[in-house]
């Protein structure tokens, strides 16, 4: 299994979790859990050490379920890549069981073996995506039922609309906002919420979605979701599907094939070509800049 997408939604503690639902299932399995940072520290030690690269490499083929955090920081260390595939390789054809994680998919790492690039294509592959607004919700009042404070609903809901980012940022505003509270010994309302995260993020730039581009760009050429998405071929909903792609890719950090799923259900080819379709409008065609450079504008200004 190889599960992907950006930071802080939640990659380290569901292939922790699922480490531990094995071994409360299979008590008997040798289960183990290793940062790629740590692995990377192991090898280097034991490449420095007669015979205990031999025994680096006997203890991970022997496990049954190998789960390596953040694969991608294998990039550029070919002597950390040539270890892991071959573990890789003797825990696969021996039935056992590899789960990856990476802030990006196989087809966008950089300075990897192509071997070890196309046995990551081999499992399932699963992205992480930001949480829409009903489970931001969710997630804050778990959170603040577990801390046992008593946060209004329209506190909450302010707060799931204010962050829109990773889940991580979503709960530092609101334990921000309970210690605020505590030490000003102040009653939680919508008033004194407005108050604190307005400074706490005032200089914060809120993060910019695939759908909002895609809304921003139908407003901007008067076009209807359901015709943006549809499979016509006229020029000006190719183009402003384009455009879309283009900017999804440099205005956020989703991925090839996740922009190409939400704006049309394209792959990660097409992405591309429409990037490099609307980089060569931009320098030929004055108009088409012009309403590139509108839509850029106006999303950055509502951010």
């Amino acid at each position: 299994m190889f599960i992907y997408g950006g930071p802080g939604l939640g990659k380290t503690h569901l292939a922790q979790a699922i480490g531990i639902e094995i071994l409360k299932n299979f008590p008997e399995k040798i289960v183990l859990y290793v940062s790629a940072n740590r692995f990377l520290t192991q090898f280097m030690d034991a490449a420095g050490v007669n015979n205990k690269m031999t025994d680096f490499l006997r203890f991970y083929q022997s496990l049954d379920v190998l789960i390596i955090d953040d694969v991608h920081e294998f990039s550029g260390k070919k002597g950390t890549q040539n270890a892991f595939f071959q573990i890789f390789n003797y825990l696969h054809q021996s039935g056992k069981q590899l789960v990856l994680t990476s802030d990006r998919p196989p087809v966008e790492l950089s300075d990897l073996d192509q071997r070890l690039l196309s046995r990551f294509k081999w499992g399932l592959s699963v992205e992480l995506l930001p949480p829409d607004y009903e489970t931001r919700l969710a997630i804050l009042k778990a959170k603040s039922f577990r801390e046992g404070v008593d946060v209004p609903e329209e506190v909450l809901e302010y707060i799931a609309h204010k962050v829109k980012g990773n889940v991580r940022e979503l709960e530092g505003l609101l334990f921000s906002l309970i210690a605020n509270a505590t030490f000003a010994k102040k009653s939680m309302t919508y008033e004194l919420a407005t108050e604190l995260i307005g400074k706490i993020v005032k200089d914060t730039r809120s993060e910019i979605t695939v759908s909002h581009i895609q809304e921003t760009i139908c407003d901007y050429f008067g076009i209807t979701p359901e015709l943006f998405l549809s499979k016509t071929r006229k020029r000006e909903i190719v183009q402003a599907r384009q455009i879309a792609m283009y900017m999804s890719r440099n205005l956020t950090k989703t991925s090839l094939a996740s922009i190409g799923s939400q704006l049309g259900g394209k792959d990660h080819a097409t992405v591309l070509h429409a990037c490099n379709t609307v980089s060569d409008l931009i320098s030929t065609d004055r108009t088409f800049k012009q309403y590139v450079s509108d839509i850029e504008k106006q999303l950055l200004s509502n951010n």
